[in-house]
């Protein structure tokens, strides 16, 4: 398994651990010390910083599952994915992100965005 995957599904487990010991481990494991995070909800820098958002999300979203919804496509340290989130496994959100990885797989940055993208032509009304 590539070090990039298994950054990803640690920081996927932080977000499905209650253990906060666990946590703090995947976090070292998966992410850089100065890890930028950003969603349409948060800016936030850091292991701790992390950690308060996630603990958090959990208090505000008991019961939430999170996981990849699609194939990572990967060049020159970026990651992209799709995800979902269900809570007793009826599907409650879904988004996409774009990660930066450091040269050994950890990651220093996510760029989060929720819901899917509207495409605004189909391929049929492409120019030939």
């Amino acid at each position: 398994m590539s070090a990039y995957i298994q950054s990803l599904d640690n920081m996927f487990a932080v977000w499905n651990t209650h253990s906060e010991s666990e946590q703090k481990t995947l976090i070292s494991a998966a992410l850089e010390h100065n890890l930028h995070f950003v969603d349409p909800r948060h800016n936030i820098m850091g292991h701790d910083a992390f950690l308060k958002m996630v603990r958090k999300t959990q208090e505000e979203v008991p019961g939430a599952e999170y996981s990849r919804s699609s194939e990572v496509g990967f060049q020159n340290n970026f990651c992209r994915y799709h995800w979902w989130i269900h809570i007793e496994k009826k599907l409650v959100m879904t988004g996409f992100d774009t990660v930066e990885v450091n040269d050994s797989g950890k990651i220093s940055k996510v760029i989060g965005f929720f819901g899917e993208l509207k495409r605004d032509q189909t391929q049929e009304d492409l120019p030939a």
